[in-house]
């Protein structure tokens, strides 16, 4: 078997049997593909006579070409991963990739707002003709409430919801459904935005998919690049100033939630994290609140 069918038939493991998420497989193929695109491995080659060398010199050419610590570490995830399915399926006796570690990453607070800073943000769209001010502010509205993943949000569709949009089911990695929740700023944005939707396309037909909740000016459900294509606009020169990807949204919600004294494990969940060390990242405590707490605290702080 060559590197590149074992690849395949791996990919196709993952997606039809394990059930792994579309954009999960996508990132397994672009780090396989780069794998076996490599001049010293080849695609055509036998899978069983890769090694271990092989392998780190892959990971030497990724940091030659100043790859983040993030990204290579995925890509030996993947390497490592194929590997083990070819050996538990017999195509190889032995996994090379055992022995190759994983290199050291810088640890790094998530990128989340202030609390006056995501105001300013879900307020932009009443004050910038950008775009399309009811949707855009709903949808910033509602990331910022629920904590959803981009991908999450860009799939809501309106039969996901309880009545009184209160509640929707969302399904998160792994295909696992959870329940997020929108408060009553989502629910009012997000009401006033299907009005004038359903105002601007009065014909369902004209709505192309199956009644996405968000969509673009000729119907069509907004694809993530879409959506972070908004959030550039609103965050960038002609908006507050401040760049920020979809994902901050989802940081500042559990950095919001944890801060306010909610369980971790109770964002856990509503994060949808299998690993309870992914939500205790949004443990920390920001700048300023340490320093109030601190001259609270401190007989000579200042403050009674």
């Amino acid at each position: 078997m060559t590197v590149k069918e074992a690849c395949e038939e791996f990919l196709l493991y993952i997606k039809a049997v394990r059930g792994m998420a579309d954009n999960t497989v996508t990132a397994y193929r672009n780090d396989l593909e780069q794998f076996y695109s490599m001049n010293h491995i080849g695609a055509e080659r036998d899978i069983s006579t890769v090694t271990t060398e092989e392998i780190r010199l892959c990971i030497g050419q990724l940091s030659l070409k100043k790859r983040e610590a993030s990204s290579i570490n995925r890509f030996i995830s993947a390497v490592r991963t194929m590997f083990s399915y070819c050996r538990k399926f017999g195509h190889i006796s032995k996994n090379p990739a055992d022995e190759v570690n994983n290199i050291k990453t810088p640890k790094r607070l998530p990128v989340f707002l202030t609390g006056a800073e995501v105001d300013k943000l879900c307020a932009m769209p009443d004050n910038k003709n950008l775009l399309w001010a009811s949707r855009d502010k709903a949808l910033f509205e509602m990331m910022y409430s629920s904590g959803c993943r981009l991908s999450e949000i860009a799939a809501l569709k309106i039969s996901d919801f309880s009545s009184g949009y209160g509640s929707a089911v969302v399904t998160g990695k792994g295909s696992k459904d959870r329940i997020v929740y929108f408060e009553n700023d989502a629910k009012k944005a997000l009401e006033a935005y299907l009005k004038e939707r359903d105002e601007r396309f009065p014909d369902r037909s004209l709505l192309n998919g199956e009644n996405f909740v968000f969509v673009n000016q000729r119907g069509s459900p907004l694809s993530n690049h879409g959506i972070a294509f908004i959030l550039s606009k609103y965050s960038g020169p002609l908006g507050t100033n401040r760049h920020v990807n979809p994902h901050a949204l989802r940081h500042t919600f559990a950095t919001a939630m944890i801060s306010q004294g909610a369980d971790v494990r109770l964002v856990q969940e509503m994060l949808g994290h299998s690993s309870i060390s992914t939500t205790q990242r949004y443990t920390h405590v920001s700048t300023e609140q340490m320093i109030e707490m601190y001259n609270m605290a401190h007989p000579h702080g200042g403050k009674k």
